[in-house]
């Protein structure tokens, strides 16, 4: 979706009139003191110390606190909170969002407002303290919850009704009264996001889960059962038929499926390199969905919409978050998918070419017109860098450790230790000074190394780029004094590969995220430089001045290039995914660095997903891949 289109959802989003039904609650959160408070005289027990406290909007008020980042017009809630010091809290916030609370209505008796008490001891959740999960609704507050929706139907664009609390729906008559009003308005928009209750609603759109849409579809399906793409695409498309109404399934990573009168449709998850919560996320969803609907927006660009705002709330942290519309512009304007994730964790599914190794991903590839191919350098075609990540893993731990490094408890080192890796794998491809940026914001996350103490992106840059020459640094003098040969040091295959696409006329580029000298030197000691006629690329300190984007861009515009006529060829997910969004085809090389020939699971893992439309496990078949790239 490009910039212009967001930018006239967004406006007409300012048009919507929007009411709420559902649950509210309130997150509480106490973050607790390490050293504790004293102890109880009373009881003789160890007090424990509430450093600091905050109270956020959850449940459906979450859905609220989401709407009203998005700016509509008017948003009026429905529902009903407890004669207590959180109802008031929860009130209060809503006022301050500017929200209409006539239908708010306060129960004196046999009702608190719901709220979680989240307490955290060192960054850690503790168990969690609910209030509210025995409420009994009287027959007057759903009269006056009724009354509210009908009020809704008549004069908003759109109603969300969202149930979350387990028996928050004692009565079942109210169901029955609900299903009747939305029977009597059959062209308003409902949209229904409810936990328990989702088999009992009628006449409605409806926003699920995988779990939710294969239990709705009489499945036995359990927290932690993973239903696969194709039972989920049945279920969705079952719940579409049943009301004629359009059906939005969410995949949490793996994006959204989308089912209406003009079939299936699926939104891809967007690929995310920083610390995720997903806490919330579901609420952003439900909220954008329900504008945009609310706008006249078709049900796909809705769930496009929807999936770059849940991209928004996952990247911030112990809160639920909220996207706002310049949140949403922002990361539409270049955003990273995961592509068949399916596929990519599931090896069994591979199919190949016959009487070859070259696995095809995609369901079609524009084949026969290459006239410029980029490569990567790095596992790409050599392999003198090879354990790079096992020289970036401890130099990151160290730096995010600091003093505690040998000190610190077996918990907290592998915390650290399974964030880096993490890290590291789905970084592979960007220039260098950029995870060393990332590292920077590691170490100001895990707030152990002291302020004044933190090295910038050039610091630690430098740290790991010395460990690292060393490496490499002796792996060329034995190639300078014969002991290694250029076979040793490179892909099996990949020098004949450059070889041939020259001779077809192809115009070569080499793009790495390593320093550029490096990349030169390292090129011309195996000898291939000369194959890259269209340039050798590599990092020049500076993010603003070089980017593997920056260089495809550049070779399409002065080439005047349809997608087709480039191929990217790479061992990691970053120069895939720009080719990706250029149309071009990509070529994911799942390298054994080690062996220099064979496949490397975890990295055709990445590839696919970072939208390889074939992968190969080196260029021993390049001969194979040459027939596949020119048709022949």
């Amino acid at each position: 979706m490009n910039e212009q289109r967001m930018g006239e959802i967004l406006d007409r989003i300012k048009n919507v009139t929007v009411a709420v039904y559902g649950d509210f609650c309130l997150d509480a959160y106490w973050m607790l003191d390490p050293q504790g408070s004293e102890v109880s005289v009373e009881t003789g027990l160890q007090a424990r110390a509430v450093a600091q406290h905050y109270y956020s909007l959850g449940g459906a008020s979450n859905v609220v606190a989401n709407l009203a980042a998005l700016t509509p017009k008017a948003i009026h809630v429905i529902g009903v909170v407890g004669d207590d010091i959180y109802g008031r809290e929860l009130t209060r916030q809503f006022d301050e969002l500017g929200v209409d609370t006539t239908r708010l209505i306060v129960q004196d008796e046999q009702f608190d407002t719901v709220t979680f008490a989240k307490p955290y001891l060192e960054g850690a959740e503790d168990a969690r303290m609910d209030f509210g999960f025995f409420n009994r609704r009287s027959t007057e507050t759903d009269d006056g919850l009724l009354a509210g929706i009908r009020e809704a139907l008549e004069n908003a664009d759109v109603l969300i009704a969202n149930q979350q609390v387990p028996g928050s729906i004692a009565n079942a008559s109210f169901i029955e009264r609900a299903n009747a009003l939305f029977a009597e308005f059959p062209d308003k928009i409902v949209l229904l996001d409810s936990r328990h209750y989702g088999d009992k609603f009628q006449h409605i759109v409806r926003k699920t889960n995988d779990i939710e849409a294969a239990q709705l579809n009489g499945v036995d399906a359990g927290l932690g059962a993973e239903p696969s793409l194709d039972q989920v695409k049945v279920f969705a498309e079952k719940l579409q038929r049943q009301f004629a109404k359009p059906v939005f399934l969410t995949r949490g990573a793996h994006g959204m499926l989308v089912a209406d009168d003009k079939g299936l449709h699926e939104i891809p998850g967007l690929q995310l390199l920083t610390k995720l919560d997903p806490v919330g996320a579901g609420d952003t969803v439900t909220s954008a969905l329900a504008l945009c609907l609310g706008a006249g927006i078709p049900p796909v660009e809705a769930a496009t919409f929807a999936n770059l705002a849940a991209g928004v709330t996952v990247q911030k942290l112990l809160q639920t978050g909220t996207a706002s519309g310049a949140e949403v512009l922002e990361i539409s304007r270049d955003p990273d998918y995961v592509y068949q994730p399916e596929l990519a964790e599931d090896a069994r599914q591979a199919r190949t070419i016959e009487g070859t190794e070259i696995e095809i991903c995609a369901k079609a590839i524009p084949c026969g017109s290459v006239k410029h191919a980029v490569f990567d350098a790095d596992g790409t075609i050599s392999t003198l860098r090879q354990g790079w990540e096992e020289v970036m893993a401890p130099v990151m731990i160290r730096a995010i450790l600091g003093e505690q490094h040998d000190s610190a408890d077996r918990g907290l080192y592998e915390k650290v230790r399974q964030r880096v890796l993490q890290y590291i794998d789905q970084s592979t491809g960007l220039q260098t000074i950029l995870q060393m940026e990332a590292l920077v914001e590691m170490v100001k996350e895990f707030g152990i190394v002291p302020a004044g103490q933190i090295l910038d992106k050039f610091g630690y840059k430098k740290i790991y780029n010395d460990a690292l020459m060393e490496l490499v640094g002796k792996r060329i003098a034995k190639l300078e004094r014969g002991q290694l040969d250029v076979a040793d040091c490179t892909v099996k295959g990949a020098v004949g590969f450059l070889a041939a696409l020259r001779k077809r006329g192809v115009t070569l580029y080499l793009a790495s995220g390593t320093d550029r000298e490096d990349v030169v030197r390292e090129a011309a000691a195996l000898g291939y430089a000369e194959f890259f006629d269209g340039g050798i690329y590599g990092s020049v300190g500076d993010v603003s001045k070089y980017s593997k984007k920056m260089v495809i861009d550049q070779i399409m515009t002065e080439n005047s290039l349809s997608g087709s006529e480039l191929v990217v060829v790479g061992d990691g997910p970053v120069e895939l995914r720009e080719c990706r969004k250029r149309n071009g085809i990509a070529i994911g090389v799942a390298s054994d660095e080690i062996r220099r020939y064979g496949l490397n699971l975890e990295k055709r893992t990445r590839l696919i997903k970072a939208g390889a439309q074939a992968v190969v496990p080196d260029f021993s078949g390049w001969h194979d891949l040459l027939n596949l790239l020119f048709g022949a």
